[in-house]
């Protein structure tokens, strides 16, 4: 399992640089290895995490307007796929990281063995130049309050998942093996406790400036005022 992967002095944890900008040494991602006990570990030694998502977004025109858009319409978001390099070992199987008995600890060997979905955590720990000189952050929703040093991080929950894809590669000339995963997500949240409602300030309010025109008060077929405040 992924706790197997630190018994020893080969996989110990280090430290990393404190910056501004976000680093992948800094992004930690966890799920229940089949004989954790239902306790989070790391998933291993991670070469790549790549989350995407698309969703379509669908043009309104209508005959008589002319050459023009008159709207666009968001379509239905394709559920989010996670792709995970990650190396292989005797130990740590990738379906036994994600809570299936696998390799050494049971007969789990494909993707038809995959029967219940299983969730991951992603955890953004945020650099102590950030989280020391930003305290407003410490009580917002999908932040955690790490200890020590005031440490704090971003939290993601991957709930649902399942494996869409998965490769490894045995070559006469490489010795290291890496397993490749393709996941599918049923749902992305920040906190499991926290729910989204439309009625909550977290959404860009402030990018309907010209829809609502009433509170920019301007008419219908009138240019909106434009007023630049420009410091010198």
């Amino acid at each position: 399992m992924a706790s197997r992967d630190r018994d020893t002095y080969v996989h110990r944890l280090g430290v990393t640089p404190e910056t501004a900008s976000v680093i992948s040494s800094k992004n930690k991602i966890y799920s229940t290895p089949a004989d954790s006990g239902g306790e989070l570990f790391q998933i291993g030694v991670v070469a790549t995490f790549d989350p995407s998502e698309t969703r379509a977004i669908e043009p309104v025109r209508g005959i008589g307007y002319g050459d023009h858009v008159a709207e666009l319409v968001p379509g239905v978001t394709d559920p989010m796929t996670l792709t995970v390099t990650r190396t292989a070992q005797y130990l740590s199987m990738v379906y036994q990281i994600f809570g299936y008995k696998g390799g050494v600890d049971g007969l789990v060997r494909s993707l038809r063995h995959h029967k219940w979905p299983f969730d991951m955590v992603q955890e953004i720990v945020l650099s102590q130049l950030i989280a020391e000189k930003d305290q407003d952050i410490s009580n917002n929703p999908g932040v955690d309050n790490l200890n020590p040093d005031n440490l704090r991080a971003v939290l993601t929950y991957y709930e649902g998942c399942w494996i869409s894809d998965y490769s490894s590669s045995y070559a006469s000339d490489a010795a290291l093996v890496q397993e490749n995963v393709t996941v599918n997500v049923t749902d992305i949240i920040a906190d499991p406790a926290e729910e989204y409602e439309e009625t909550d300030d977290l959404f860009n309010l402030n990018a309907i400036s010209r829809i609502i025109t009433q509170s920019n008060g301007y008419q219908v077929g009138q240019q909106p005022e434009v007023n630049f405040n420009v410091q010198t």
